[in-house]
């Protein structure tokens, strides 16, 4: 009996045994599923694009045109691009885009995509615009890129904790072309404004730039552009009439145009009173970007864009393209999809974005400005590329272009 007994107890618990076994392998199924669920399911990255239609003025010439979707195209290859590495690493990446008919409200249109849950925004909006989001007291726990405005008051007094700056300022333009001028020992310029906003405050930099790399502006005339004579035969013929009574004065090495609007710069190269170069908003440019550009990359980049767009990339079109990859570049290092996340790892000392530039693109803690190597261009070619070789900081040379710490008069509080 007591051998009898001893089988069913052996008996009994062999049958727990299994009863656990079997438990134990259901619940490691279970878990799996669960897992194998939630793997299944990408994390999502949500991603805001907002622009406002704005009258401009015609191109100057028929050959060129103004996009229609320039900037928001930059946003969609930059998704693409997104997605493509996301797929690897169970991230899904939407984008939401606005574009506010011109004369209505900007605020309003972001309020409404803040409704719907978005708190990261690529900003293609001029300055007045950019600043009346940023101060919405609901944008107070946003992340705005901004990828046009170009004010150097928008790093300095009027900076936001909320906002980064894509698009290069116009210091760090005209610093970058200085540098330029300077290592070519062109140091006497010839300064020819616009009357508009945009030209005043581009002649503001440049004349900043020039006390900071030691030029000296010789002398410096102002040109109302007028509007749009320039399309008639009879503006053209009195526009180049003019430009030989405009550039005679004192001589000078290079002649710098501040014509943003693009109204009479064009017609500088060749009619100058002296055979000189031209450089400034027209002739040879500072840019973040160009169709010429094929350095360290730059033509796959080109040649995927003109595939999405059916025409070249253009500088705002680059801009919100690396807002959009900064955002991508966070979340894959980061495996975070909410705003603080990605915002403190893209404000932290370990975050660079490749920009197609030859090195990794980073923003400054003190004013939000992206660090990049400015272009130098021509109309059919790259020229150079700042900053320039011999131009020295002791944390990067990049930071020789703009705003340095000690001149920033920018306080990011939020």
């Amino acid at each position: 009996m007591p051998h009898k007994g001893g089988n069913c107890k052996s008996r009994r618990s062999g049958g727990r045994g299994l009863l656990i076994s079997v438990l134990s392998a259901l619940l490691s199924l279970a878990t799996a599923a669960a897992f194998a669920q939630t793997a299944s399911a990408p994390m999502t990255v949500r991603i805001a694009y907002i622009t406002q239609v704005v009258e401009r003025a015609p191109p100057l010439s028929l050959l060129d045109s103004i996009p229609a979707d320039e900037g928001l195209l930059g946003a969609r290859l930059a998704i693409e691009e997104n997605n493509t590495t996301g797929s690897f690493m169970q991230q899904e990446y939407a984008l939401a885009d606005a574009v506010v008919p011109q004369g209505e409200d900007v605020a309003a249109a972001f309020k409404k995509l803040m409704a719907a849950g978005q708190t990261v925004f690529v900003a293609d909006l001029p300055a007045a615009a950019l600043l009346a989001i940023a101060d919405l007291p609901e944008a107070r726990d946003t992340l705005i890129f901004n990828v046009q405005a170009r004010e150097d008051s928008l790093r300095n007094a009027d900076c936001r904790a909320n906002v980064l700056h894509v698009i290069p300022n116009r210091a760090m333009l005209t610093d970058a072309l200085a540098q330029y001028l300077i290592w070519k020992q062109w140091k006497r310029w010839y300064l020819v404004a616009g009357k508009g906003a945009g030209d005043t405050l581009y002649a503001e930099a440049v004349k900043r730039a020039a006390r900071k790399f030691g030029a000296r502006i010789v002398e410096e005339r102002s040109y109302d552009g007028g509007s749009t004579a320039r399309r008639t035969d009879t503006g053209h013929a009195l526009i180049q009439k003019q430009m030989p009574v405009l550039t005679q004065g004192a001589d000078y090495d290079v002649l710098v145009v501040a014509d943003e609007s693009d109204l009479f710069g064009e017609y500088l190269p060749y009619r100058s009173f002296r055979p000189r170069p031209v450089v400034g908003t027209q002739g040879l440019i500072a840019t973040a970007w160009h169709r010429t550009h094929e350095q360290w990359g730059g033509t796959q980049l080109q040649n995927r864009f003109e595939k999405l767009a059916q025409r070249p990339m253009t500088e705002r079109d680059y801009a919100a393209w690396l807002a959009v990859r900064a955002v991508g570049e966070a979340a894959t290092r980061t495996m975070k999809a909410d705003r603080a996340s990605l915002e403190a790892y893209i404000r932290g000392d370990d975050f660079g974005v490749a920009g197609f530039k030859g090195q990794k693109l980073s923003f400054r803690p003190w004013d939000g400005q992206l660090r990049q190597p400015v272009l130098l261009a021509a109309a059919r070619t790259l020229v150079s590329v700042s900053p320039q070789e011999g131009f020295l900081h002791q944390r990067t040379e990049l930071d020789t272009l703009g705003f340095d710490k000690p001149e920033s008069q920018c306080k990011l509080k939020r």
